[in-house]
C-alpha cells in the first residue's frame, strides 16, 4: 500500500481540498509553486542553513537508561524540546517562512492552540521582519500564559477566538476566515498535518526532518537505520508525521499514535479521533473528526491544548483505516503521571503532549532487546501551572 500523498492531495481515501470558492485562489497559488520552490537547491540550501545554526539541529537521540530498565527494552528519546522555541514546531515555521517570503507575501497569520506552533511563527516572523497575526482560542490563551507572553514579546498580535470551545478548532476557524478577507498579502502559516491540499504534504515534509535524523543516529548507536516501534503523540499529527516520514513503507517498524483520551472514551470529554469520530470532512481535508449524527463537529477535550483538535491529519487517517499504525488512547490522568515518571527517571519536564507518548509505554508490550524511540515533542515550560496544580 501506496503512503505518500498522490497528485490530488490524497492518502488513499484522506486528504484533497475541499474549500469555498473564496479560498480556490489562494490555495491553487500555494499548491503550484510549493513542490518548485522547496525542493529547489537554494531553498534547501537556506532551510538546512537555518536548521543548523538557528533552530539548533541536529536535536539528539538520547537513551533513556532508567525508562529502558522500568520497561525491558532499550528506548531512545527524539529531543525535539532542545529544538530553539521548545518544540518541532520550529521545523515547519522555518520551512513555511521561507516559502511565504519567496511567494512574496508580507504579512503571515497562524493558528495555535498549545502555544508553541505561535511562538514558532512569531519568532520566525520577527527573523524575517514580517508581521504576525495568531489567532488562539480564549481558554488557551489562559491555560497557556507563558507562551502568549512570548508571542507578544517576539512582536507578534494574538487574536482571541471565543467561539465554540474557545479552543484550537475555534482559532483554525478564524484564521481561514482572516485568510478568505486578504488574499492577496497574506500567507497562512498551518501548524499541523491538516487543512487542504497542499498543507498537509507541506507540513509532512518539513517535519521528516526527525525521521532523517533518526536513521542517521540509530545507524551510528546501534548499527541499523530502523527500530522496532516509533511512538508519537497525535491531535492534528505533525510531530508524529515528521518521526514517521522515512518508515511509512518499512513494514518492520511499528508505527504507535498515541491519542488524548482527555478523561476516558465513555464520557464527553475526550479527543479520541479514532475511537470516537467518523469520515468527514474539517477544515478544507476529508479526514476522521468528531461529528454527530447531522455531520456537526463535538467539541474535543484534552488537558493538553495542542491535542484537543477534533479530527486528525489525512495521513494519519489514512495509517489508521489501513492498520499500518497502531492508535493508542491516554487519559489526563495517565499523562499526567507519565510526566511525573520522566521527570524524575530522566531529568527531563515534557510537554503535556509529548507526556501522553510517554504513558503509552505502560500499554505496549516489549521483548528484551526491541529498540523502541519515543518522539518527545516538546519541553514542559508552558505547562507547569497544570503540573503544579497535579502536585498539590
Amino acid at each position: 500500500m501506496n503512503y505518500t500523498v498522490n497528485n490530488k492531495g490524497f492518502y488513499g481515501d484522506f486528504g484533497g481540498a475541499f474549500i469555498p470558492e473564496m479560498l480556490h485562489h489562494n490555495i491553487n497559488e500555494l499548491k503550484e509553486n510549493y513542490l518548485g520552490i522547496i525542493t529547489s537547491d537554494s531553498f534547501q540550501k537556506e532551510y538546512k542553513s537555518l536548521l543548523k545554526d538557528y533552530v539548533g539541529r541536529p536535536t539528539p537521540l538520547f537513551f533513556a537508561k532508567n525508562l529502558s530498565k522500568k520497561y525491558n527494552c532499550t528506548i531512545y528519546l527524539k529531543r525535539e524540546d532542545l529544538n530553539h522555541t521548545g518544540a518541532h514546531k520550529i521545523n515547519n515555521t522555518i520551512g513555511q517562512i521561507l516559502l511565504a517570503k519567496k511567494m512574496g507575501k508580507t504579512r503571515i497569520i497562524a493558528e495555535t492552540g498549545a502555544g508553541q506552533h505561535g511562538v514558532a511563527t512569531a519568532t520566525v516572523c520577527a527573523l524575517m521582519n514580517l508581521k504576525c497575526i495568531v489567532y488562539m482560542g480564549e481558554v488557551d490563551i489562559e491555560r497557556q500564559a507563558p507562551n502568549v507572553a512570548r508571542m507578544k514579546m517576539l512582536g507578534a498580535e494574538v487574536r482571541p477566538a471565543s467561539s465554540g470551545s474557545k479552543t484550537l478548532k475555534d482559532a483554525t476557524n478564524e484564521a481561514i476566515r482572516d485568510w478568505i478577507a486578504n488574499p492577496v498579502d497574506t500567507y497562512y502559516l498551518i501548524g499541523s498535518v491538516v487543512g487542504p491540499h497542499p498543507y498537509p504534504d507541506m507540513v509532512a515534509r518539513f517535519q521528516a526532518i526527525i525521521s532523517e535524523e533518526m536513521q542517521q543516529q540509530l545507524l551510528v548507536k546501534t548499527g541499523k537505520k530502523n527500530p522496532d516501534k516509533i511512538i508519537a503523540c497525535v491531535g492534528g499529527g505533525s510531530n508524529a508525521a515528521g518521526a514517521f516520514y522515512h518508515y511509512l513503507n518499512t513494514a518492520s517498524v511499528q508505527l504507535i499514535a498515541v491519542e488524548a483520551d482527555g478523561l476516558g472514551v465513555h464520557t464527553s470529554k475526550s479527543a479520541a479521533t479514532t475511537q470516537l469520530g467518523s469520515e468527514g470532512i474539517i477544515h478544507g481535508s476529508k479526514t476522521i473528526l468528531m461529528q454527530n449524527k447531522e455531520g456537526q463537529i463535538t467539541e474535543p477535550y484534552s488537558i493538553s491544548a495542542g491535542l484537543d483538535y477534533p479530527g486528525i491529519g489525512p495521513l494519519h487517517a489514512h495509517l489508521f483505516k489501513s492498520s499500518r499504525a497502531q492508535f493508542i488512547g491516554v487519559t489526563d490522568q495517565e499523562a499526567l503521571k507519565a510526566a511525573y515518571l520522566i521527570t524524575q527517571k530522566e531529568g527531563i519536564i515534557p510537554a503535556l503532549e509529548s507526556a501522553h507518548a510517554i504513558a503509552a509505554l505502560e500499554k505496549i508490550s516489549f521483548k528484551p532487546k526491541e529498540c523502541v524511540v519515543v518522539n518527545l515533542s516538546g519541553r514542559g515550560d508552558k505547562d507547569m501551572k497544570t503540573y503544579s496544580t497535579y502536585l498539590k
